[in-house]
């Protein structure tokens, strides 16, 4: 998967925002490329966990399909450990061709690593940051 360096930066920043509580969204992909971003609110406003109200996933996805698009990365942060998914993470995976995406803002550097899960299997997926 390729995104924009100012795109991964807008997630970051929204992550960083969003501390202590978890962010979230989607990323609108097209032929491996991130195309456009849609941060959510995390409707469980948790430092634990995140969760896509339904109406506003809905919305997203009507988006996605009016454009044209996949639901190619669905991402989140990490306030507290490192950007692995967790066992909730790996439970709440109902996208098996998506990209997990997860910010990690514990530390002062950021950290984000992107994951692919399917039938509760996790493996490092590859992301490509472009210059823009």
């Amino acid at each position: 998967m390729r995104i924009a360096r100012s795109m991964l930066d807008r997630i970051v920043g929204q992550a960083r925002d969003e501390a202590p509580n978890e962010c979230c969204g989607i990323v609108g992909t097209r032929d491996g490329r991130a195309v456009t971003l849609y941060p959510l609110r995390n409707a469980a406003a948790s430092p634990l966990r995140y969760e896509i109200d339904p109406r506003e996933q809905l919305r997203t996805f009507e988006a996605l399909d009016e454009a044209g698009l996949e639901a190619g990365i669905i991402y989140h942060s990490h306030t507290r450990s490192a950007p692995e998914p967790s066992q909730t993470d790996i439970n709440l995976a109902f996208y098996p061709d998506a990209i997990y995406l997860i910010v990690g803002v514990a530390q002062e550097q950021d950290d984000v690593r992107a994951w692919r899960i399917a039938d509760g299997r996790v493996s490092e997926a590859a992301l490509a940051v472009e210059e823009d």
